[in-house]
């Protein structure tokens, strides 16, 4: 007890709201940014960061410096992930985050807890929080990556979580249709694309700058994460890495993101990078200069959800490879190739042709228009946290009903 009421009953009367931001990666905190940004201004909030993971890890480049220089309130910084680059590292990952959490979010506890997406170590902070009787809001939920455990990750986020903010209408009537009450599902959009609207990118000249090296066409972004339903989640690896090998222009790769298989796939590109000329490795790329890249690159290539969510808002040919996003909503710029050398290569063609970058004019995102931030931090502000906690199931079909369905 804090003074400010159970979790999930009304707080002090007069007392500003607490609301806690879990934040693991440089991956989420790029999403996270702008509705950091809306909360932290709210008369009516008090927010608190809770940083975890990678994001106190010098191998993943420290990117909590990013959070610090923000200026968002740090409440914890909880250290938790193993030097492994196995499966079983990644579980004993959750388990040190929920020890942490687990004093954190006792310290400062706060009135409603926002996690998003579908990262593994998203599952720590659900199970504190749900021990602890902390209402759960998620960001990202409904959404469908067949390749990945994110997807069974993000569906029990969404089935722990009380308030749900989802990227597309189909996302929103997915959630829904698991059984959440209409009334706690809310589109908003891809936080990340509010970037798009309100950070200034970069111009050519400056990324150059800022990159140390000159956008020559072609430029092609490299982003390929472990496919971590497989069993060897690099067994897709050979063909990409393979297809790059006699890809024109020149590379940009970004770290792939901490999973089991994660530090093999760097050695493969700091190779590629050794053996292969104009082809440049980055250990992390702020969120501007990242979505600045995409603006002035000519595709992108590999296994990322960022060619699927924010490439869209940019026109940005993309080749998707393999399982890992395979379910996905997507614009007409992805183009879906098994993960094959040949078919990889052939894509990159087209996508590089520019009769396919001129049949992208006028495409829309999925995904949203900018506005999401400014969604989450009014619906965060004003949700009735009396009976939060408590959902009221989904109806059942009559018996009639369920026997129709069965002989349909």
């Amino acid at each position: 007890m804090n003074g400010r009421g159970f979790p999930g009953q009304p707080a002090t009367p007069g007392a500003r709201r607490r609301i806690g931001v879990v934040s693991t990666s440089r991956a989420d905190y790029s999403h996270l940014y702008w509705p950091l940004r809306e909360l932290a201004v709210h008369p009516q909030i008090e927010l608190g960061v809770f940083a975890l993971g990678p994001h106190l890890s010098p191998q993943f480049g420290n990117t909590l410096k990013e959070i610090e220089r923000d200026g968002f309130p740090i409440r914890a910084r909880i250290e938790c992930l193993l030097s492994s680059d196995t499966d079983t590292g990644m579980a004993k990952t959750i388990g040190v985050a929920i020890l942490g959490l687990a004093d954190a979010l006792t310290a400062w506890r706060p009135d409603l807890l926002l996690l998003i997406a579908d990262r593994y170590e998203m599952l720590a902070p659900a199970a504190t929080a749900l021990a602890l009787r902390i209402p759960i809001a998620h960001i990202e939920g409904g959404e469908v990556s067949q390749g990945a455990i994110d997807d069974a990750v993000r569906n029990a986020l969404t089935k722990l979580a009380h308030v749900h903010f989802t990227s597309t209408e189909t996302a929103r009537l997915r959630v829904i249709a698991m059984g959440e009450e209409p009334w706690r599902v809310h589109r908003a959009g891809a936080p990340s694309l509010d970037h798009l609207r309100r950070s200034t990118l970069l111009d050519r000249a400056t990324l150059e700058a800022r990159l140390g090296l000159s956008l020559r066409p072609p430029t092609l972004v490299a982003a390929w994460h472990p496919v971590t339903i497989l069993r060897d989640t690099n067994a897709e690896a050979d063909a990409f890495f393979a297809a790059l090998t006699h890809a024109p222009g020149q590379i940009i790769f970004v770290y792939p993101n901490a999973d089991a298989g994660g530090l093999a796939l760097i050695e493969r590109a700091r190779s590629l990078a050794a053996a292969r000329a104009h082809t440049h490795v980055f250990v992390n790329l702020d969120a501007v200069t990242y979505w600045s890249l995409l603006k002035h690159a000519d595709a992108l290539v590999g296994n990322s959800s960022s060619g699927i969510m924010e490439a869209a808002s940019f026109a940005l040919p993309v080749v998707n490879a393999g399982i890992r996003q395979q379910g996905r909503e997507r614009a007409r710029n992805v183009i879906d190739v098994p993960a094959e050398t040949s078919a990889i290569r052939a894509a990159l063609d087209r996508a590089l042709s520019p009769a396919f970058r001129e049949s992208l004019a006028d495409m829309v995102n999925p995904y949203g228009d900018g506005t999401a931030a400014e969604t989450i931090a009014r619906v965060l502000a004003s949700v009735p946290l009396d009976g939060l906690l408590i959902k009221q199931p989904a109806p059942l079909p009559s018996p009639a009903e369920s026997a129709q369905q069965e002989r349909s």
